[in-house]
């Protein structure tokens, strides 16, 4: 089953990951009883504000204001939430 992501939607991480700046790895990650998921920057940035509280919107707001030049940013936000969203990364809340 997919899921879309809409812009009223709240999500957190999933109970099993807890995610975290991996000094080794030079990047954010995603911890998991099996193992861990590197994520690149953007992915990063993203899922760093997934915190239970904030709406997509909230979340595509903040980004286009920390990355005014990123061209096209809401459509890179929005999948790569819903890729996460399908991996089962992240929980919907509301």
């Amino acid at each position: 089953m997919t899921t879309s992501v809409n812009p009223a939607d709240i999500f957190s991480l999933a109970r099993h990951y807890r995610f975290q700046w991996e000094e080794a790895q030079q990047c954010y990650v995603l911890l998991f009883p099996e193992g861990m998921i590197k994520l690149n920057g953007g992915a990063g940035e993203v899922i760093k504000r997934v915190d239970g509280n904030k709406t997509v919107s909230d979340i595509v707001a903040e980004l286009q204001q920390a990355f005014p030049d990123a061209p096209d940013i809401e459509s890179d936000i929005l999948a790569m939430l819903q890729l996460a969203l399908e991996k089962a990364w992240l929980e919907k809340r509301n």
